[in-house]
């Protein structure tokens, strides 16, 4: 380096200083370009051979266990009927020491595929139980300008009766309330609730929009309302375990049926899979045969009757000739 300024040159030490600088990033493309091909097919390599190993065999799972303590990931989730289930949960609180009057509670697992990639939305409904298991009251909010049904409205129960006045208080969230009904000649009015009361919006679908005031308070007050959670999944309780097995049974099948109603009965069942469980026990897979409703042995029926029908025809008509 020092060559220069002393005005001499050693033979070859300029070519040998002037090399780094020759050296730039396109001539070192080419072994680049060659190095990543190489680390591609050591990939596939490695690929290949984990392709080739066997996989483990899982050992199948048992059915029945021997002993009363055992691994649970070896054998099967044990599968129990409606009645037996629920009287195991009533000698667990009996075994537990726990609160005889808590609840019982179901967890529904959903197959909501339809037609190619279709699929049932997310949903949720109300339902009248044959059997009240809690002394709650739900609070209504009902939307009439009319002073007759207001009312009227008043006298069966309603927590909240105005019109068009609580539009603002509802979107301020001053006011809120459990189930929303409106009469037919206010609907106009509440189109700026559409977006914020969502499925709480007042629909004929949901029956709550009418004229008939008392029956809808009644329903409604008193009704069991659920939803789908996670996309597939419906988490409700539905009975407390101190009623008596045929009343959470009856509860139980109710919201199973309403369910089942949100799915062509042509496709699969909407119900894939059924928990039951209190609020301190383990959950227990639930036997679907005899809780869902039988829609296909009716359509056979209807097949057989048809076919019975029609074997009758040309014996009548060989009578009447």
């Amino acid at each position: 380096a020092l060559a220069p300024r002393c005005g001499w040159v050693l033979p070859g030490l300029e070519q040998r200083l002037a090399v780094p600088a020759m050296v730039c990033s396109a001539s070192a493309r080419p072994y680049a370009a060659a190095a990543k091909p190489a680390k591609k097919d050591a990939k596939r390599g490695r690929q290949e051979k984990e392709q080739e190993k066997p996989h483990p065999r899982r050992r199948p799972l048992m059915s029945k266990p021997v002993d009363d303590v055992y691994l649970t990931w070896l054998y099967r989730r044990p599968c129990y009927q409606l009645e037996q289930a629920v009287g195991m949960l009533k000698s667990f609180q009996q075994l537990d020491f726990t609160h005889p009057k808590q609840f019982v509670y179901i967890n529904v697992f959903l197959d909501m595929a339809l037609q190619k990639k279709k699929k049932v939305d997310p949903f949720s409904s109300s339902v009248t139980l044959p059997h009240r298991f809690t002394d709650e009251v739900n609070k209504v909010l009902v939307f009439t300008e009319n002073e007759q049904e207001a009312e009227v409205a008043r006298e069966h129960g309603a927590a909240i009766v105005g019109g068009v006045e609580l539009i603002k208080w509802i979107l301020e969230d001053e006011i809120q309330a459990d189930f929303y009904v409106a009469v037919p000649a206010i609907m106009p009015k509440l189109i700026p609730l559409r977006n914020k009361l969502r499925r709480k919006y007042p629909t004929t679908s949901r029956n709550s929009l009418g004229s008939d005031i008392p029956k809808m308070l009644q329903f409604f007050r008193e009704c069991h309302e659920y939803a789908v959670e996670d996309e597939s999944i419906i988490k409700t309780r539905i009975a407390r375990l101190d009623m008596p097995t045929e009343h959470i049974i009856a509860n139980l099948k109710t919201i199973i049926h309403d369910i089942c109603t949100f799915k062509p009965s042509n496709f699969d069942p909407i119900v894939k899979k059924l928990v039951i469980r209190s609020s301190t026990s383990e959950g227990l897979l639930l036997d679907l045969d005899g809780i869902l409703p039988q829609v296909e042995k009716a359509e056979e029926k209807e097949e057989e009757n048809a076919a019975a029908e029609d074997q009758q025809k040309p014996v009548q008509e060989s009578v009447s000739t």
